[in-house]
């Protein structure tokens, strides 16, 4: 556990913090039910809404249908006050600020509109980013130490999510293998990590979803019953990390001078030493 001090990380091991605090370090993902009352959840589902009536799909990523691209809306934070609100909720900040530090800041933040897709295969298995401590396949990462946590997945339910309607799974204790999930079992819905299986993240219109990046993660094939997802997806991480609210590619530093210089394809790593980075996780 963490806490900052004169500038610094330091461990924290005294510090009083909640059994969902816990279970994220320690198995990759908890569940906190309630966190948000029907009427919070009524003024987000509003507020997003509007959003996706306003703003064009944002067309983030070229390997995504633009079907697809419909179902999400980015940098929510800067498009409504709801969202701006949502993401502060007290009860996440306590929940995670003992692992990311009391000034972790908000790197993406999207809602999600899945439509009804019965029967469907849904995403591989894969993790957020990193893994940020590699390690090799025959290492196992020592128990006696706190595996550092860098960035945490949050959704905030907007509706009811169950079995049925493809729920994030998670594989507990798979965030502290240093590795991405094995490439040749992406769909596997029988992959382990140590003999632990998926296990899935379902929920009720007001609770809150959290799992670390790191934790191997998808979502969950749909049933015959889907009635899809709305969620509002929050992504938090320690100060040190990028914030992704616009895509990497995107400088908030460089002037328009130097933008222009830095176009062309010889200098694609020189682009990638000032920041102009091709999206990635976070980013779409």
């Amino acid at each position: 556990m963490l806490t900052r001090k004169y500038g610094y990380l330091w461990d924290n091991a005294s510090g009083d913090v909640s059994d969902a605090t816990r279970r994220l370090e320690t198995s990759g993902a908890c569940v906190v039910k309630g966190v948000f009352d029907e009427d919070a959840v009524a003024q987000l589902r509003e507020a997003i809404d509007e959003v996706f009536a306003v703003f064009p799909a944002d067309r983030r990523s070229e390997h995504r249908a633009q079907q697809a691209d419909q179902q999400f809306r980015y940098e929510m934070l800067n498009r409504s006050s709801q969202c701006l609100k949502a993401v502060a909720n007290s009860t996440i900040l306590s929940t995670i600020e003992p692992l990311l530090g009391e000034d972790c800041h908000v790197i993406a933040n999207t809602a999600w509109r899945n439509p009804p897709n019965p029967n469907d295969s849904a995403q591989p298995w894969h993790v957020d980013g990193g893994p940020h401590i590699p390690l090799p396949a025959d290492v196992l990462w020592p128990p006696e130490i706190p595996h550092p946590v860098f960035a945490i997945g949050c959704h905030i339910l907007l509706q009811d999510c169950a079995l049925n309607d493809g729920p994030t799974g998670f594989i507990p204790g798979s965030h502290l293998s240093g590795r991405p999930p094995p490439y040749r079992q992406a769909l596997d819905a029988n992959l382990t990590y140590q003999g632990q299986g998926a296990v899935p993240l379902t929920g009720e219109v007001g609770d809150v979803l959290l799992f670390v990046s790191d934790v191997w993660h998808r979502r969950m094939p749909t049933g015959a019953n889907d009635r899809g997802r709305y969620f509002l997806q929050v992504h938090y991480a320690r100060r040190d990390i990028q914030q992704r609210l616009k895509t990497s590619d995107i400088s908030h530093q460089l002037s328009d001078s130097i933008l222009s210089d830095l176009d062309g394809k010889d200098n694609s790593r020189l682009r990638t030493l000032v920041g102009l980075h091709s999206p990635g996780f976070y980013d779409g």
